[in-house]
């Protein structure tokens, strides 16, 4: 897959796996890397970003082996981010969509 379509998408992508439910970001980035090529570390500076700009909290949990695991929740900012690029992202595929039929 093209690299400037992953970057672009990346963040949308985050915040709806995220919206599901909260996960650690090993969690968030295997998951990804499982079905976009993707590097191990790129997740990581969008969940910074995102949490910096208050679209994530962390907590951290105990786990029964190993240290505590710092959780992303998304936040009702994160939320209303989410619904945002969302629906920016289903508009350009249908614009997309009509060009490349015409």
């Amino acid at each position: 897959m093209n690299v400037q379509f992953k970057k672009g998408v990346l963040e949308l992508l985050v915040l709806s796996m995220i919206d599901k439910r909260d996960r650690y970001g090993y969690d968030v980035s295997d998951t990804l890397s499982q079905r976009i090529d993707i590097a191990a570390g790129t997740v990581y500076p969008i969940l910074r970003k995102l949490k910096d700009e208050g679209f994530l909290k962390t907590y951290l949990s105990e786990v029964s082996a190993g240290p505590a695991r710092k959780y992303y929740q998304i936040t009702d900012k994160g939320r209303q981010k989410y619904r945002s690029l969302k629906e920016e992202w289903q508009q350009f595929i249908m614009l997309t969509d009509n060009i490349l039929e015409d």
